[in-house]
């Protein structure tokens, strides 16, 4: 470390071109900071242990639906507490760009949710009301909508007589207490009786089941027991934790850590050729100067640590930075997610293998400078040959 300051020094003998490096490097991570933070939380582990609320799907695909009689046969399940089940709907208000997750429910869905906090009076007026819905506070509020309204939507895959026009009757808000699940207050929720009544074609169907355990320790053998009822037959289900049933939807768009890979290599190939060209260039310009540390007793091998050290604080120094932010904006990230990436800071792993990624690029683009640091000759580099 004695010699820090001399390192630091170098690295600021431009200080505007070493400021635009620095902030590429800063950029570059605050990407793959965000980017991998998202690959990990899609990634994670879709163990069920420990669970006390699962989801059960078609096991070929969320787009698959499943019969309406699997109901009865999951509440016959040792340790299942209670279950409901849900149908997408995927209607459309006014404008494309108004799209907000909206589908039907049966009897109980919303228990199943406690921290749903909704009046007893209003979720009284929601089973009450044939095409009663209620949605969350956050989407109200985007739109105006209060009690009593009628809320249009044009349906996407269920038409009802021969129309796309669907209307519900506003009867019921809900909200969440936690601030980092705010997202998840954009949604719509309406009958699934009046949905199976209504539409021209799908009856009797659901897209999933919500399972309430009664003892989260058995998670893992109430989802087998669930998986079994329906082996080897035309709707062989799946079941998974909510946050893999999540993410399931948002995969629907492809790999996610295929494509997250490919934007970062991409980043890193570009960062790996500007910061290269920066350090070689650095180098070129202090020719005479590394000469006269050699002059005044620097080893070749002390020249080489000394080109490799800043190269490699360089990227350290913006890698950091760029890390750093990532770890402040994702949590803001995650909260407007609606409960697609569950990650109230950023992973460890993202961490590690940041560093991993600082370490590796500042090496690599400070090598060649660094043994033509060693290898110069004193002589040609003060006549400046």
């Amino acid at each position: 470390m004695k010699y820090l300051h001399l390192i630091w020094a170098a690295l600021f003998r431009s200080k505007t071109r070493t400021f635009l490096t620095l902030l590429s490097v800063i950029t570059a991570f605050l990407l793959f900071g965000m980017l991998d933070s998202v690959r990990v939380a899609f990634n994670s582990s879709a163990n069920v242990a420990g669970y006390d609320r699962l989801i059960t799907t078609s096991k070929l695909s969320i787009t698959q639906s499943l019969p309406y009689r699997l109901q009865t046969q999951i509440e016959q399940v040792p340790g299942v507490a209670k279950a409901s089940y849900a149908t997408w709907f995927g209607g459309i208000y006014q404008d494309p760009k108004n799209f907000f997750p909206n589908f039907s429910v049966g009897p109980g869905y919303i228990e199943l949710y406690p921290e749903y906090i909704i009046p007893p009076d209003q979720l009284k007026a929601f089973y009450a009301t044939r095409n009663g819905a209620i949605v969350g506070e956050a989407l109200a509020k985007q739109h105006g909508w209060k009690i009593g309204d009628t809320i249009p939507l044009q349906a996407t895959i269920f038409p009802t007589k021969g129309s796309n026009n669907w209307e519900f009757k506003l009867v019921g808000i809900f909200k969440l207490a936690e601030n980092s699940r705010k997202g998840e207050e954009k949604q719509l929720m309406f009958n699934w009786k009046y949905f199976d009544e209504a539409n021209d074609f799908s009856k009797g169907q659901v897209h999933w089941y919500v399972v309430d355990l009664a003892n989260a320790n058995q998670s893992t053998q109430v989802a087998r027991a669930i998986d079994a009822l329906s082996d080897n037959s035309d709707h062989e289900t799946k079941t998974q934790t909510e946050q893999a049933f999540n993410q399931a939807f948002f995969k629907q768009i492809g790999d996610i850590g295929l494509i997250v890979t490919s934007i970062m290599g991409a980043v890193f190939f570009t960062l790996v050729l500007l910061t290269g060209n920066t350090m070689a260039q650095a180098v070129r310009e202090r020719i005479p100067e590394l000469a006269v540390l050699k002059t005044i007793g620097f080893s070749n091998r002390s020249v080489l640590w000394l080109v490799l050290a800043e190269a490699t604080l360089l990227v350290v120094l913006g890698g950091l930075i760029g890390l750093g932010i990532a770890a402040i904006v994702m949590p803001a990230v995650s909260a407007a997610s609606m409960g697609l990436i569950q990650l109230p800071h950023m992973p460890s792993a993202t961490w590690l293998v940041g560093i991993g990624l600082m370490l590796a690029i500042g090496i690599g683009v400070g090598l060649l400078p660094a043994l033509r640091a060693m290898r110069l000759n004193i002589v040609d580099a003060l006549a400046g040959r």
